[in-house]
């Protein structure tokens, strides 16, 4: 069990924990209250690097959820600041990916974008990927540029379905060179950590909220923080124990987990 009284910082997955679709779940504007109330802190992760924060903040607020960009952590921008400490200014880097990642690697000029001699070849998700991209990044990496993937997310949801994700790319990669990336996003603790930091707290005294057992609560576990899932997304009670991932608690929904905070002591 988790000793909410003890939570100073909360990490909200999104999609299956705020809203479905397009509809925001219930009890979100009552937990984000609660929390202002009581001074604790709290973000967004997502492994989508497709999207800014920008974009985050209008799709949320279309739906009636007030989160700032500024509490949206995609895992391109948790690549970007895990990379600026480890990685000078002026690092070349190869790109593979979208807006979302383009943005935060590029925005402020700290990384210089190089397609011919890269030291770094940082990959996400691509729609509109092409096999002279693939090729270029296989073989920056063969010739020995570091390679790091913002997420291992396999697929990605759709309307028309799931379609290949960032990790579909990332096993093309790995397959023509048999390298094997840093990776930044859930399950990795990496984005987990470099969230806390973001907030000022430990990770013991995050608490994770999550839908997902092989991403939030094992990415949770892997980081050392507490985490809830709720039932309102992916996994279901029936899948604990069948998998990646333990959570220290289980609730039907937010407003439950409200509840159970409210009567914490």
């Amino acid at each position: 069990m988790i000793d909410l009284s003890a939570i100073r910082a909360v990490l909200f997955d999104m999609d299956g924990v705020l809203y479905r679709g397009k509809q925001m779940l219930a009890g979100v504007p009552e937990l984000l209250a609660f929390l202002g109330e009581r001074g604790i802190g709290y973000a967004c992760i997502t492994n989508n690097a497709s999207m800014t924060p920008g974009q985050y903040e209008e799709k949320l607020g279309a739906m009636g959820i007030a989160m700032p960009a500024r509490l949206v952590l995609t895992s391109a921008l948790a690549t970007s600041r895990h990379l600026r400490g480890a990685f000078p200014p002026g690092t070349r880097v190869l790109i593979v990916g979208m807006r979302g990642l383009r943005e935060a690697l590029l925005g402020d000029g700290y990384f210089v974008e190089d397609r011919a001699s890269p030291e770094l070849v940082v990959q996400g998700a691509d729609f509109e990927l092409t096999y002279a991209t693939l090729k270029g990044a296989a073989l920056a990496i063969r010739h020995g540029a570091r390679f790091v993937a913002t997420n291992p997310d396999r697929t990605f949801p759709s309307e028309e379905g799931l379609i290949p994700g960032a990790g579909a790319t990332t096993a093309a990669l790995v397959a023509a060179t048999d390298v094997q990336p840093l990776v930044i996003g859930k399950p990795a603790p990496t984005m987990f950590l470099v969230a806390a930091e973001m907030l000022g707290v430990e990770p013991g005294q995050t608490l994770v909220i999550g839908d997902r057992l092989d991403t939030d609560i094992a990415g949770a576990n892997n980081a050392g923080m507490p985490s809830a899932m709720v039932l309102t997304g992916v996994s279901q009670r029936a899948d604990v124990g069948a998998g990646p991932g333990t959570p220290d608690l289980i609730v039907a929904s937010l407003p439950d987990l409200l509840g159970a905070w409210r009567d914490a002591r």
